[in-house]
């Protein structure tokens, strides 16, 4: 089984339609949803923003629901010029650019206990990622994904996450999945298509922006879900 996170209800939603025979378990106020994709049997939830509400729900799929992955799928901020309005970040491994105990002489970034800053993603899910990308022409960069209880919307921010962690894009999961992966020791991948620049030039329409970014990555993790149940 393989489980599918998404902040909000439109990068969720399209994926929702597709379940076969679909049944719904909620926990903690979250809705878990259960069926086939592609053939393949997932459990799809919508967290909620920000990195508490994303720690919760993978903590709950991984004691949960019989999860082999974990994929986080939606839309981003860009971080870096290689990355346009709807292009493709992929993770490489994630950061909390908001973690910091600098002030004990930690690197800044560090999560204390494993004393780890860049978490790895599971290599397998990102060459299926890839693949995916690829075979519907998206332009896709992979690298650092960035995770912090922000909405970057600041021009300094983006570029000191840029310059701290190499990250090249910024959202407000990733990271907290990332690390409730690495602690239960299940593969997981990062997906955000990017909506906005993350530094107060966003479109002025940026909700339709952002829904169709939604819409492209619900396409990409649909195929992503097929990829990994065919290995």
């Amino acid at each position: 089984m393989i489980g599918v996170i998404g902040a909000m209800k439109m990068e969720v939603e399209g994926l929702k339609a597709l379940l076969e025979n679909p049944e719904t378990t909620t926990i903690s106020g979250i809705e878990f949803v259960t069926g086939k994709l592609n053939g393949t049997e997932v459990v799809l939830a919508v967290c909620g923003v920000g990195k508490v509400f994303a720690a919760l729900c993978a903590q709950t799929l991984c004691l949960k629901f019989p999860v082999k992955a974990i994929l986080n799928t939606g839309v981003a901020g860009t971080l870096c010029p290689q990355l346009g309005i709807g292009d493709v970040a992929i993770a490489r491994d994630v950061v909390q650019h908001d973690m910091d105990t600098s002030g004990l002489g930690d690197p800044v970034g560090m999560i204390s206990g494993p004393n780890i800053i860049h978490i790895p993603a599971g290599e397998s899910l990102v060459e299926a990622i890839r693949q995916a990308a690829g075979e519907m022409g998206l332009s896709t960069q992979t690298g650092t994904i960035a995770t912090g209880d922000q909405f970057l919307c600041e021009a300094g921010r983006k570029e000191w996450i840029h310059q701290t962690f190499g990250a090249i894009a910024g959202e407000m999961e990733g990271g907290s999945i990332g690390q409730v992966c690495y602690t239960n020791g299940i593969p997981f991948g990062v997906i955000r298509v990017i909506s906005d620049d993350a530094d107060g030039n966003a479109p002025q329409d940026f909700p339709a922006f952002a829904a169709k970014a939604a819409s492209t990555s619900v396409a990409l993790t649909a195929r992503v879900v097929e990829l990994l149940g065919n290995q």
